[in-house]
């Protein structure tokens, strides 16, 4: 499996200084922020940004790997706001494609606290992802829907679901087991039980429970906010997730690929080190989980 970095803990650096973060850190690649206002992403539609960043991660050799856009907007019941979103969406995939990305972080939607017509919000959201899909196939690019808080797959049953009804080999499930955990949703076993042979993207991060007893909340789809947090972030292998068990199992469900590690310094900077330390520390960590995953013994896989 390749070990890549995310921008999401680069908040500080210009995409170049990230880029050459992640080459100091021995990583193979990186999944970059596309939104506009961020220091360490690419702005929506910006083909000169584009162009830099794919010549400065080839002469780094550190490639853009996949793209993370932030629109929850593709199951609006607002057609224009639908449509924008939608485009936003088509504008990362033709960026994907000229930087040589084979991945798209997609959020499902939005379903946030009035909670009213899940079947039409749904629905939206199940169209959506059909029109695109061929657009991501022509480009050689997956979208990938992420077990997300604020959207409709917070779940892996609810992501498993969507992939499967939406039915295209150019959409898949980006598998977050740090995001099911301090949602209080699938452990790792049922999680895999529902989506394992669906996934086509992995974050890894880790955290620790201030109180694991407390009920999630989040007010905001990207983040929690200081004062509704029920965790620590921690860097991977300091916490709770049990990532060399999760990537044996996640190999033997079929899935040999990215692993990018999500290190949330942008949101919660206070829980974590520098992002050059932090991020030498997880590849390191992470290394060594993939190791001693490859020892254990094979198991029974349930697809």
């Amino acid at each position: 499996m390749r070990i890549i970095g995310h921008t999401l803990g680069t908040p500080e650096q210009t995409l170049p200084e990230a880029l050459e973060l992640f080459a100091a850190a021995g990583l193979e690649g990186a999944e970059v922020i596309y939104q506009n206002d961020y220091r360490s992403g690419l702005p929506v539609g910006d083909d000169a940004a584009a162009a830099e960043a794919a010549r400065v991660a080839d002469d780094l050799g550190v490639p853009v790997v996949g793209l993370a856009p932030y629109t929850t907007g593709i199951n609006h019941e607002d057609p224009a706001q639908r449509r924008a979103a939608l485009d936003e969406l088509r504008a990362t995939v033709d960026c994907a494609h000229r930087v040589g990305a084979t991945r798209i972080r997609v959020y499902a939607g939005s379903w946030g606290a009035d909670r009213i017509d899940h079947a039409g919000h749904w629905e939206r959201l199940r169209v959506s992802l059909s029109e695109l899909a061929p657009l991501a196939a022509d480009a050689g690019v997956r979208l990938c829907v992420e077990n997300h808080f604020g959207t409709m797959t917070q779940s892996a049953k609810e992501t498993a679901r969507l992939i499967r009804e939406v039915d295209s080999p150019a959409v898949r499930v980006l598998y977050d087991q740090a995001n099911l955990t301090f949602t209080h949703d699938e452990a790792w076993p049922e999680a895999l039980r529902e989506q394992g042979g669906l996934i086509g993207h992995v974050h890894v991060k880790d955290l620790v429970f201030t109180d694991p007893n407390a009920p999630f909340v989040a007010s905001e789809t990207a983040r929690v906010k200081a004062d509704e947090r029920a965790v620590r972030s921690r860097v991977v292998g300091e916490g709770i997730v049990p990532w060399r068990d999760i990537l044996h199992a996640v190999k033997q469900h079929g899935y040999d690929d990215v692993l990018s590690l999500e290190y949330e310094y942008r949101w919660h900077p206070q829980d974590l080190p520098a992002p050059a330390e932090g991020f030498a520390r997880s590849a390191r960590a992470l290394r060594s989980l993939l190791e001693e995953a490859a020892g254990l013994a094979p198991a029974e896989v349930s697809r």
